[in-house]
C-alpha cells in the first residue's frame, strides 16, 4: 500500500509539474496578453491541485508510518486548493477587465482564416 502511494503521489507531482511547464510555454509563445493570461490561469489551477495532489498522497503514505498528525496537513492541503480554485479564475477574470478597461487591445489573426 506504500508503494502504491508513492508512486500516485509522484505521479501527480510529474504531471503537475507538467502542467506548469506547458503553461510557461504558453506565456512565452502565445501573442498578447489575454492568451497568456489564459494560458497562466488554466495551467496554474491545474498544475497546483496535481501537485497539491501529490502531496496528499505523500502525507497519506506517512499515515502508514504512524504519524498521528496526517490528518491536519491533509484539511490543509485541500484548504489551500480550495483558495486557488476560487482565486485564480477570478484574478484572470479581474486582469482581463482591466486590461480592456485600460484599452489594451486583444490580437486578431489580420490574415483572415484561410491563412
Amino acid at each position: 500500500m506504500e508503494v502504491a502511494l508513492e508512486v500516485l503521489a509522484w505521479g501527480s507531482v510529474v504531471l503537475g509539474l507538467f502542467f506548469m511547464l506547458v503553461g510557461t510555454l504558453g506565456v512565452l509563445r502565445l501573442p498578447d496578453v489575454y492568451t497568456r493570461m489564459h494560458a497562466a490561469g488554466m495551467t496554474d489551477t491545474m498544475g497546483a491541485g496535481f501537485l497539491l495532489l501529490g502531496m496528499a498522497f505523500h502525507t497519506m503514505a506517512g499515515m502508514l508510518h504512524g504519524e498521528s498528525h496526517w490528518w491536519t496537513v491533509l484539511v490543509r492541503l485541500v484548504l489551500v486548493y480550495l483558495f486557488l480554485l476560487f482565486t485564480s479564475p477570478i484574478a484572470s477574470h479581474a486582469l482581463a477587465r482591466a486590461g480592456l478597461a485600460g484599452g489594451v487591445e486583444p490580437w486578431t489573426n489580420e490574415k483572415g482564416p484561410d491563412a
